[in-house]
């Protein structure tokens, strides 16, 4: 019998440097200044630029009052050349336990609701420190683009409020914009949805719209949005801009249109090479899935700028966040979970929000008969509606959850249902990313299989 131990109610508060630790890092920072910085202290801006940590996160970490993620003091170290040793950092919560003493229930920051962005000030946010910092580092270079693929609810919101937070930080504006927003009217012709798109990032940056005076149908409509960010939006602010675009793989339904958008992303980023107004551009583009549609290699930016690919949590960052939630779990019971619904953020997120409220108990939730009906019952509908609204998918996958060995799909079907975050792709040739999503299709999508 699988012991899922119950919640403690008491705060998660990571890892704080000990004495030793601190002086360790000292050193190696006062080393480092003498070495590199002609003996000028370093200021936490110059701290942050180095290491790719937020500022907030080095204050924390250098106050050692408050805890911060275990990989995050792994960052800081190794950007002085030091490795993290274990006495170089202890557990507040294992201290308390130690002395006796609790911590009140008024004091714990309840687990987020399931779904969407984690929010900036969370205890529950897995930090993928080694990410982060380099999307911290890149955004601050001129012209600097982070191109972030994931399947859909891995976290890719989530990473780039954290980059624009940074990015402000730093003294940069910040506009936020999700495809997701536009009316499908908009995607059906290159010219209102430029002029869509120039008029919601003046929006995000509260200037004025001016589309009349600067659009010009003999220049058409790519040069006359180039026009309105060079002469118009870019100048108008005296610090560089750091445009996070979500969802763009909704434009891939649209492939003549994302050719000539996609283009013009790649020929600003292109430009900033040689003009000072467009190295003042940073851009942020986050997508579900791999480019299945044509684009000309010289032309797309998804071979430029830097890739990052959010993974599944591994069971160490499982093991943590199940400590945050207060808990007490054995290795075993991680391993159970993970082998249920593998480390996929969201469904790690809703199983432990329920245990937390002690609404199912993990021995429950690997029950097969409680599938269907259980803590996932919504969200495994979802997954079947969108499925059935597009039989195509719906076929494809029903051979993929059958099989006993890989299943070779076209590349769009292995796409599309790697964006839903339902299959794991080796080339072609697709598995079911977890055993949930595997026990829960055989039976509802049996009657697709060929005979």
């Amino acid at each position: 019998m699988v012991q899922t131990g119950q919640p403690k109610r008491r705060r998660r508060r990571g890892v704080i440097l000990t004495p030793e630790g601190l002086d360790r890092f000292q050193q190696a920072k006062s080393d480092a200044e003498f070495e590199e910085n002609a003996g000028h202290r370093y200021t936490l801006e110059a701290l942050s630029e180095r290491t790719g940590l937020a500022v907030d996160t080095l204050m924390k970490m250098l106050a050692c009052e408050a805890g911060v993620d275990k990989q995050t003091l792994k960052v800081g170290f190794r950007a002085f050349k030091l490795t993290l040793k274990e006495g170089d950092y202890y557990h507040p919560d294992a201290q308390e336990e130690s002395e006796g003493s609790e911590v009140e229930e008024t004091g714990l920051q309840l687990p987020d609701l399931p779904g969407g962005q984690v929010p900036l000030d969370s205890t529950f946010y897995v930090e993928r420190a080694a990410i982060e910092a380099d999307c911290y580092k890149t955004v601050l270079q001129p012209g600097g683009l982070i191109r972030i693929k994931a399947p859909r609810r891995m976290g890719k919101t989530s990473l780039m409020s954290r980059i624009l937070r940074q990015s402000a930080q730093r003294g940069c504006q910040t506009v936020s914009l999700s495809f997701q927003l536009a009316d499908k009217d908009i995607f059906r012709d290159l010219d209102p949805f430029l002029q869509w798109f120039c008029a919601n990032v003046g929006l995000g940056l509260q200037i004025p719209k001016r589309l009349d005076e600067y659009w010009d149908d003999l220049f058409g409509s790519k040069i006359s949005c180039k026009i309105y960010f060079e002469q118009y939006l870019l100048p108008q602010i005296a610090q560089p801009l750091v445009l996070a675009l979500d969802d763009v793989d909704r434009l891939f339904e649209y492939p003549d249109l994302a050719d000539e958008f996609f283009g013009l992303l790649r020929t600003w980023h292109e430009e900033a090479k040689n003009r000072d107004i467009w190295k003042q551009l940073r851009l942020v583009v986050a997508h579900s899935t791999e480019v299945y549609i044509p684009l000309n290699v010289n032309s797309s930016p998804f071979n430029v700028g830097l890739p990052i690919e959010l993974k599944a949590f591994t069971g160490e960052q499982v093991q943590d966040l199940a400590e945050r939630h207060g808990l007490n779990w054995a290795e075993e019971q991680t391993d159970h979970l993970m082998n249920l619904v593998g480390g996929y953020p969201y469904l790690i997120q809703v199983a432990l929000y329920h245990i937390w409220h002690q609404d199912v108990t993990l021995e429950q939730m690997l029950q097969p008969s409680t599938i269907a009906t259980g803590i996932y019952s919504d969200h495994l509908q979802r997954q079947l509606w969108y499925l059935q609204q597009h039989p195509e998918l719906a076929t494809a996958f029903a051979q993929v959850v059958a099989a006993t060995k890989p299943v070779e799909l076209s590349l769009v079907q292995a796409f599309r249902l790697q964006s839903l975050g339902l299959v794991h792709l080796q080339g072609n040739q697709a598995v079911p990313s977890c055993a949930l999503y595997a026990q829960y299709f055989r039976d509802r999508l049996a009657e697709r299989i060929p005979t």
